[in-house]
């Protein structure tokens, strides 16, 4: 078997593991200890986990958080979701091959269950869920947080990237991760908030209980007040071969990678132009893995441009007004088929371009997990929701979002706490605010000194590089955080401001030792693709057109720089203002090869769990079939065990592509609770 984790990263520690024994169909493997199945599974190479009982498809990962079902494996005899069970010493785990024989269990007794009341009931903790946990531990609200991972810190685990926003309101200039540590360490502290990991929030019932199962034992919550954090899933998308192995959600990516580090492909596709897409291509490019392209079916891409440049810069082609027409391959992924569209976003005949590859990342929306704030209200118990649980928004704006509404609750519970300053809620509508204007990009005419060339010029909100220069000689525009920084003052040269920019656009040009071949200095954040003295590097402009090869002079690598390396090179003067970044992936990466098949329409899968397609679920739509739980009924769409968190968005998609208006279609009933159990854990309260 292959070893696929990754030795080393730019960012993240590798540090060496514990490692145990399982069995995977009767073959012995190696896992680190406390890692998921997926994950030890992944690292020895085996991405495909069994096959459909109905079509005998593959099925491997898409979510990797607990939404789907793609992932099912076999533990010791039972179902269970490999992305969510860790692996034990001398777990036997199989492949789903058809349909399991149910296993045999001992006779349940039925048992107390555990009760336990809080003031708050938090559910996620992620970024919006531990920052109004503080708010509240705070105000000495006993709160109570429940995670279904093993650590808190939802999303913010994952990211290996500086974050944008306010130094002051949402930690702009660090990393995720670090972020997360912090946030974390806070709640920790606080002897009014609990903390539950490794627990699922199963459903909030009719008699103000809500059902979790923590560490696998059924237990019983009665709170007051339920804060909705449970952040969101990924949307999917309808393509010929979505059913593949080896297409996946941009989450269970970075989970892979950057949680566990696992290497889950050697070259990547991905599609979807958002900030999600953008940024798991550049956590790819950190790991070392072959990005061959990003298609976007907008005109430009919806994310932050300084994401969409820095992939380009870095040597990865962004295809906009493109869409993917089809996944090739027998059981995963070997190629991937794109087309250019029109304005209608139909594909126009022609325009077909196939790369190889061997994984597609989806990263197409997201759509907020509300079925908890749907089901409190439902039951009369007093809830509100924030972060993505709310509104799809950066994680930045979550953090601060979650900290309106824990200081919102806290008054709701205690009327003697402050009110909310009106001066947040103005905050909180700027984070989540959409990228802004794109303002004509003009250099700086100056040749003489130390100075900092800024290649940031779209208004998002974001100014770290105002905040910690020494000499307070970089402003935003109008004082305001969405206005683009401007440098106006004294620079003596210290490159800070190139370090902690996260969208790596600024640089740092140096005339004071020569002024025919100044000095520029680049930010680096993948180290792992090494650049050292000496090297000649191929320098680009803020488009990522080639303007040079020039010899690098030195390499800064220091703490200070949180792990930011400082590229020196010289160059022309005529030129040197104008280098940005330079190419780490070479082109032949991506180059086409010839197109074989043709796209046919409406074979393309709706629902994965039930193998449903568009035609099955189009032609009873046109028959005038409005009702999404009698389309269930005919075809089993939303009837499988991922309870249709996956295709419920893509049928009322094809809703609207027959114009039909939402407002008349019935949405399906939910099921009693939101993810799969075991009956018995209602039995066994307080037991394994």
């Amino acid at each position: 078997m292959s070893d696929n984790r990754i030795k080393e990263h730019p960012i993240l520690q590798v540090k060496d593991q514990e490692e145990i024994t399982f069995y995977w169909n009767r073959k012995k493997l190696n896992a680190n200890r406390n890692e998921v199945i997926s994950s030890a599974l992944f690292a020895n190479g085996i991405k495909i986990f069994g096959h459909h009982p109905k079509d005998h498809s593959a099925q491997g990962i898409f979510c990797a958080n607990g939404q789907c079902a793609k992932c099912t494996v076999l533990v010791d005899g039972v179902p269970k979701k490999s992305c969510m069970t860790i692996v034990q010493p001398g777990m036997k785990v199989e492949s789903v091959e058809g349909l399991p024989e149910l296993p045999d269990t001992d006779q349940h007794n039925v048992s107390d269950i555990e009760e336990f009341e809080y003031d708050v009931l938090i559910i996620g903790g992620g970024p919006a869920g531990l920052s109004a946990a503080i708010q509240l531990g705070e105000h000495s609200i006993k709160t109570l947080i429940v995670d279904d991972k093993t650590e808190p810190g939802g999303k913010l685990v994952l990211q290996t990237h500086k974050f944008f926003g306010s130094v002051k309101d949402s930690y702009a200039g660090t990393r995720g991760i670090d972020i997360g540590k912090m946030l974390t360490k806070k709640v920790s502290e606080n002897k009014n908030i609990d903390i539950w990991s490794n627990s699922i929030a199963l459903y909030v019932y009719k008699d103000k209980k809500v059902g979790i199962l923590k560490n696998d034992v059924y237990k019983l919550v009665k709170p007051e007040f339920i804060l909705n954090a449970a952040g969101a899933r990924e949307k999917f998308l309808r393509f010929k071969g979505n059913s593949l192995a080896g297409i996946y959600g941009a989450g269970a990516f970075q989970t892979l990678v950057n949680r566990d580090l696992v290497s889950p492909t050697k070259r990547l596709f991905i599609v979807g132009g958002g900030n999600v897409g953008l940024i798991a291509g550049y956590h790819a490019l950190q790991a070392g893995i072959e990005v061959v392209g990003l298609v976007e079916a907008m005109p430009k891409c919806g994310g932050y441009k300084v994401h969409a440049d820095k992939l380009v810069r870095l040597g990865v082609p962004v295809y906009t007004s493109h869409t993917v027409l089809q996944a090739n391959g027998k059981e995963s992924v070997e190629s991937v088929t794109i087309s250019q569209i029109d304005e209608k976003f139909n594909s126009i005949l022609g325009t077909e371009k196939t790369f190889e590859c061997d994984t597609l990342l989806i990263a197409v929306g997201l759509e907020s997990v509300s079925e908890f704030t749907d089901e409190a209200e439902t039951a009369g118990i007093r809830v509100i929701s924030t972060g993505d649980a709310k509104e799809i928004a950066e994680a930045s704006s979550a953090m601060f979002n979650g900290k309106i509404a824990g200081l919102k609750i806290a008054k709701e519970i205690d009327p003697q706490v402050e009110d909310i300053p009106d001066s947040w809620y103005d905050k909180a509508k700027i984070l989540k605010k959409e990228p802004g204007k794109i303002s004509e990009y003009k250099l700086p005419e100056n040749e003489d000194g130390v100075f900092p060339v800024i290649h940031c010029i779209q208004e998002i909100p974001c100014n770290p590089c105002s905040t910690i220069c020494p000499m307070n000689s970089i402003k935003m525009e109008g004082d305001q955080i969405m206005g683009l920084p401007v440098f106006n003052g004294k620079c003596i040269g210290c490159g800070k401001c190139v370090a902690i920019c996260p969208g790596l656009a600024i640089t740092l040009v140096d005339f004071r030792k020569d002024k025919d071949f100044p000095t520029v200095t680049l930010p680096y954040e993948v180290s792992n693709h090494k650049i050292s003295v000496g090297d000649d590097i191929f320098c680009v402009d803020i488009t990522g057109k080639e303007i040079g090869k020039f010899a690098v002079t030195q390499v800064v690598d220091i703490e200070e720089n949180n792990k930011t390396q400082l590229i020196k090179l010289k160059a022309p003067k005529n030129i040197v203002k104008k280098i940005v970044s330079f190419r780490i992936q070479e082109a032949e990466i991506s180059q086409q090869k010839e197109t074989e098949s043709i796209y046919m329409p409406d074979d393309e899968m709706v629902c994965l769990c039930e193998r449903v397609t568009a035609k099955e679920i189009r032609d009873l739509i046109r028959k005038g079939v409005t009702d999404m739980n009698q389309i269930k009924a005919i075809t089993r769409a939303g009837m499988g065990p991922c309870g249709a968190k996956s295709c419920d968005n893509l049928i009322k998609q094809l809703f609207r592509q027959e114009g039909i208006d939402l407002n008349v279609v019935e949405v399906n009933t939910r099921r009693p609770v939101f993810v799969e159990v075991p009956l018995g854990k209602f039995a066994d309260g307080g037991k394994k």
